[in-house]
């Protein structure tokens, strides 16, 4: 039986040595913090922008219903008990939904405002996200992620893998984890309590946010719904929250405004769309099955509601492109670019066709810019494939490792070719080796194969150390292991009159990859 040398690891808990307390600035009770205030403001900063583009990017075509979402956000955070840089924005989504990072970014989809009847029932909801990020509910969230996963850190926080979207890649993966955290109770509780306050400092009535939660209590018993796609997912309603809403009112007293009229007169453009928006979504619906000429049709009717939202346009490129109509995918699409230049998706789906076209030198800007606005493996596995193609192949493994990070099918084809590409150049970053120790005592060089692709001709060098100094002193020369070794195999070779008596002798060797080549 064989002993291995170095595969012992130890868990270390040195994490309360750096970590502090402090005061919760919306509850001011004392706790436990990890995060300091400019690193919570710089994630929100960070991952604002890839988070919005993952829910189809900001609604562009009302610049007047965005500069009213956010006056009333700004009223509340005028109010608030900690003062940080509060954006709000409204996102081009028909799912009923809202979110705040970190730091105060907090975004307001489309969907929702269809939903609200007021002023006061838009100002409840957007003092209840102002207040997850004043009392630090996203970063209690990942200073527990951080403590679970003995990671101290915050660059850690960015190397986490989260597979929402699935093929999101890099530091954006962050982004998605930010928006789908899921508060617990009393951080829920937390912000009905301090949004209502938020709201009666800053004019409104209360009272919305009680007859608010019952409509969701109401709403959340048709289990179709759609949001339970949304704002159920993240923020469930219930009896106990508007019980809990109703004692705070009657804390706070009814009575403040409730801005029926200007908010009906301000989603009015929004909501005389609605319908079109019904049929783009319903396109989308369509393609994902495979009906492409019901995708067409209803794309088209949206258009003619709505011939502005670029959205539309992107969807019959999509109609088009699932046709072969290359060239008319290519027209749409740039219309979508031009329409909304500061959304990813036209960017990505065009450089995809131009690339099918073989036209890789006007597809690379177009995939850089996608990237740009998301990072996504797509992008990325594509842009591998045309610096690949020009022998560039330093640009191509760059492009695959970061393609590779994504738990997709795209994803394992860019750790594929990384593997393929790198072998050769750097074997020791994709196999394994280790010095092991049969039960009398003799050394063997183990190389294991993790990968895909088989290889041929692994050669190792093994090196002694000194028990003292822990610096080499001695090596063998460059020994065969294996003339081909296939996926998921381990091959060995014993090291002639190399012995140990003990774990610690064994430890001194080690043995280092120096060679292979892809199998053929």
């Amino acid at each position: 039986m064989l002993k291995t040398s170095h595969c012992k690891f130890a868990v270390f808990a040195f994490i309360f040595l750096l970590a502090g307390c402090g005061t919760n600035p919306v509850t001011h009770k004392r706790e436990f913090q990890l995060i300091p205030e400019s690193q919570e403001i710089s994630m929100g900063e960070q991952n604002y922008i890839p988070a919005r583009q993952q829910q189809g990017g900001d609604y562009v075509i009302d610049p007047e219903l965005t500069a009213y979402v956010q006056s009333v956000g700004n009223k509340l955070a005028a109010v608030a008990d900690r003062q940080l840089p509060y954006e709000f924005v409204v996102l081009n989504d028909s799912v009923p939904n809202a979110w705040a990072m970190p730091g105060g970014k907090i975004a307001f989809n489309r969907g929702l405002l269809y939903e609200l009847n007021s002023e006061a029932e838009l100002a409840a909801v957007l003092g209840h996200e102002i207040v997850h990020a004043a009392a630090r509910h996203g970063a209690k969230q990942m200073e527990s992620g951080m403590l679970l996963q003995g990671a101290v850190l915050a660059a850690s926080l960015a190397a986490q893998k989260n597979q929402y979207g699935g093929l999101i890649v890099g530091g954006a993966q962050l982004s998605s984890q930010l928006i789908t955290t899921k508060f617990n109770r009393d951080e829920e509780s937390q912000a009905d309590l301090y949004g209502m306050r938020y709201m009666k400092k800053a004019g409104y009535d209360p009272t919305a946010a009680v007859t608010l939660q019952e409509t969701f209590v109401r709403l959340s018993k048709d289990r179709h719904s759609n949001f339970f796609e949304g704002l159920f997912a993240s923020h469930p309603p219930s009896e106990e929250r508007v019980a809990a809403n109703k004692a705070t009112l009657a804390e706070l007293g009814a009575g403040g405004e409730w801005g029926k009229e200007i908010y009906a007169k301000k989603v009015r453009k929004l909501k005389s769309t609605e319908a079109a928006y019904k049929a783009y979504d319903e396109g989308k619906q369509a393609l994902t099955k495979g009906d492409v000429n019901q995708a067409d049709a209803l794309a088209r009717q949206a258009i003619k509601a709505e011939p502005r939202e670029a959205r539309f346009q992107e969807l019959l490129g999509d109609v088009a492109l699932k046709q072969n109509r290359n060239q008319e995918a290519l027209d749409y699409y740039q219309r979508a670019i031009d329409m909304q230049p500061d959304y990813f998706r036209p960017y990505l789906q065009k450089g995809v066709v131009l690339n099918n076209l073989g036209r890789h030198a006007e597809a690379e800007p177009l995939l850089k810019r996608s990237n740009e606005l998301l990072p996504t493996a797509n992008s990325f596995y594509l842009l591998g494939n045309i610096a690949e193609g020009r022998g560039d192949v330093d640009s191509a493994l760059q492009y695959y490792e970061v393609a590779s990070g994504s738990d997709s099918d795209i994803g394992k084809s860019s750790t594929a070719r990384l593997q393929r590409l790198g072998m050769g150049r750097n074997p020791a970053k994709y196999l394994q080796s280790v010095a092991q120790a049969d039960n009398n005592g003799n050394v063997f060089a183990v190389v294991y194969n993790p990968t895909d692709v088989a290889v041929a001709n692994v050669y190792v060098r093994v090196v002694h150390f000194d028990a003292a100094s822990r610096q080499p002193n001695g090596q063998t020369d460059s020994l065969l292991v294996a003339s081909r070794l296939e996926p998921k195999q381990t091959s060995q070779l014993q090291l002639a009159g190399t012995r140990v008596s003990t774990p610690a002798e064994l430890e001194l060797y080690q043995v280092i990859i120096e060679k292979a080549e892809l199998a053929k």
